[in-house]
């Protein structure tokens, strides 16, 4: 039996009528740095996250100086306020020299070393773009509003890993 790559078969997003998130604690850790692009991304985050069910009171903000310190506050969230998920938001957009890469390099694995090592999903909701037109439209503010909103992207991915792990520990249990 192969594969089905139909267009029937493909995975539909979740809509947060689909979701129910009222019981889950979630931490987001956001960098302060493009924080007009950063601030976006963390209101349509907190917006879709209470949209789904989660209560004001079970999200717990972190604040960065930039990207690279995001995957140790992910961390700390983990270790000091008991959350279920991680959404950590950045935005790096490149510059002149080879500092993107290795920002982007440490913080998204930072963030998936984080994510192992906690058994727990850590989201990538960092932008790392070429220019700031770009991060404007993934942050759902620019001119090419088809290019999505990262910042609900990656809170309903945060929603959907934590059903999908509860899903898999029941079946676990059951079986």
């Amino acid at each position: 039996m192969g594969l089905d790559y139909s267009e029937e078969s493909a995975v539909t997003p979740a809509t947060e009528n689909e979701i129910d998130g009222s019981s889950y604690r979630i931490g987001v850790a956001v960098s302060r740095f493009n924080h007009k692009i950063t601030s976006a991304l963390y209101r349509s985050a907190i917006k879709e996250l209470t949209a789904c069910g989660v209560n004001e009171d079970s999200i717990f903000t972190i604040h960065t100086p930039g990207a690279f310190e995001l995957p140790l506050a992910a961390k700390s969230l983990f270790e000091n306020s008991a959350v279920d998920a991680v959404i950590i938001i950045g935005c790096v957009i490149r510059g002149e020299t080879p500092h993107f890469d290795y920002i982007c390099q440490a913080c998204s694995m930072g963030a998936q070393n984080v994510s192992l090592e906690k058994n727990r999903p850590v989201i990538f909701g960092v932008l790392t773009t070429e220019n700031l037109q770009q991060a404007l439209d993934r942050a759902g503010g620019g001119d090419n509003n088809d290019r999505g909103d990262k910042g609900r992207e990656a809170a309903t991915a945060a929603l959907q890993m934590l059903a999908a792990l509860n899903e898999k520990n029941q079946a676990t249990i059951v079986s």
